[in-house]
């Protein structure tokens, strides 16, 4: 069993104005770095077995403060960066609306599947991501009974994952087998610096995820 605690990066320079920061590397506010001190603070009780980012610098700054509590080594995988956003980058949805209203009304319908211009679809982030997320879960999934412990004694199935709303959300419908069109109604928003955790069970074979949680407080 493995538990992955799926964590947007600290807000950014662009959150206040609502622009898009797809594969734009954005830098975080002070408020988005007290917010990974935060998630520093539950990573010290969190009994952590990795910790892993996306490798835009948002998601790697934000790791950080939870790597010095848990005394591990942060972990940056490529393909845990956010759907890239085409044209669309550092632009906000009025700005979208009046410089490509086609291309926006055609995004707004099926954002998982019609791309912005230049853009990634969703399905594309999810096929990227996707298999980044499953070697996670075989790598800390071992049955502890296996390797002569106990689940009580074995912590290596905690793994915080430090990444970006919009690809979190497009994962959470994919695992849960959702139509990934829906993740914005589903999911409307992502705080910053909460927590989803995500724990994959083997049934019949296979590692089935369980929905633990959506934005939880890092307090808890």
């Amino acid at each position: 069993m493995t538990t992955l605690f799926l964590a947007r990066h600290g807000e950014t320079v662009w959150h206040a104005e609502h622009r898009y920061a797809g594969s734009s590397d954005v830098e975080l506010t002070d408020h988005g770095l007290v917010q990974a001190d935060e998630l520093g603070e539950w990573a010290k009780r969190a009994r952590l077995s990795a910790v892993v980012s996306s490798s835009l610098s948002r998601a790697r700054i934000t790791a950080q403060p939870a790597v010095a509590a848990s005394g591990l080594e942060l972990r940056v995988d490529p393909r845990l960066i956010e759907v890239d956003f085409g044209a669309g980058e550092g632009l906000t949805p009025a700005e979208l609306a009046e410089r490509m209203p086609a291309e926006w009304a055609a995004f707004e319908r099926h954002p998982a599947r019609q791309p912005l211009p230049g853009g990634e679809s969703g399905v594309e982030g999810i096929a990227r991501a996707k298999p980044a997320l499953e070697e996670l879960v075989e790598e800390f999934g071992v049955d502890p009974a296996a390797i002569g412990g106990s689940a009580a004694s074995r912590h290596g199935d905690r793994v915080l994952v430090v990444m970006h709303a919009t690809l979190m959300r497009l994962l959470l419908c994919d695992w849960l087998g959702i139509d990934p069109d829906r993740y914005r109604d589903l999911f409307p928003e992502v705080e910053n610096c909460t927590l989803t955790p995500v724990r994959f069970e083997a049934v019949e074979g296979r590692m089935q995820p369980r929905l633990l949680g959506f934005n939880l407080p890092t307090s808890r």
